[in-house]
């Protein structure tokens, strides 16, 4: 479930539509968590499926370190893309705010971190990194580990509407890592290991239909 202080609202033409705070969300709140309602798709099921309904997944779905889809049932899945997010994944199954995200601002992630089909390129922030590959999580993995280690703390220090969708083992389990960052799990954990990674790279105008979300 996406944070209740957001709203779906026109970006640009580029990016399409996107999700904005509706309020100041603070650094370090939990902005997503997946919960029972999220939908998941095994490899196996999809060949099942309507092509159209299949290019819908495509579009809007992650895909978890089993290879399956997950569709948001909320906003969530029009989470745009940028290398400078305000928001970021965990081993946990939730996000956090990395910095405080003010009224009107648009909720961003790093897709580099959801297993994307292939490579895509997006719009150009002056970052280093100009395309999404599917095996980010390989190569900056030691970097946003980090992160969120210096990150984890400010989520016990502020109001968090999602938490009651947070397993009381996992949090506890991450309130022990935030306790001992030696024992913070992870983003690599997230990893989907492919057989084979497609080299063919998706068009920018793509990006307003690749709205995920962790």
């Amino acid at each position: 479930m996406i944070h209740p202080d957001t709203k779906i609202s026109y970006i640009s033409p580029e990016k399409g539509y996107g999700v904005v705070a509706t309020k100041l969300i603070p650094k370090g709140t939990i902005t997503w968590a997946q919960d029972d309602l999220d939908r998941i798709f095994k490899p196996a099921d999809l060949s099942k499926l309507n092509p159209f309904i299949k290019n819908y997944l495509d579009k809007y779905c992650f895909i978890n370190k089993f290879g399956e889809l997950v569709l948001c049932w909320d906003n969530g899945k029009y989470v745009n893309h940028s290398f400078k997010p305000n928001c970021f994944s965990t081993a946990y199954d939730f996000e956090i705010a990395i910095k405080d995200i003010l009224p009107g601002e648009e909720l961003t992630d790093d897709y580099g971190y959801l297993n994307v089909d292939k490579p895509f390129e997006v719009l150009d922030e002056g970052t280093d990194r100009k395309i999404v590959f599917p095996d980010d999580l390989l190569h900056f993995h030691a970097e946003w580990d980090l992160l969120i280690k210096n990150n984890a703390p400010y989520v016990l220090q502020v109001s968090q509407p999602l938490l009651p969708l947070i397993h009381h083992q996992v949090w506890e389990e991450f309130i022990t890592a935030v306790e001992n960052p030696d024992q913070m799990r992870s983003l690599l954990e997230c990893y989907y290991k492919r057989e084979k990674i497609q080299d063919n790279i998706s068009s920018s105008d793509d990006l307003n239909l690749n709205n995920l979300s962790f």
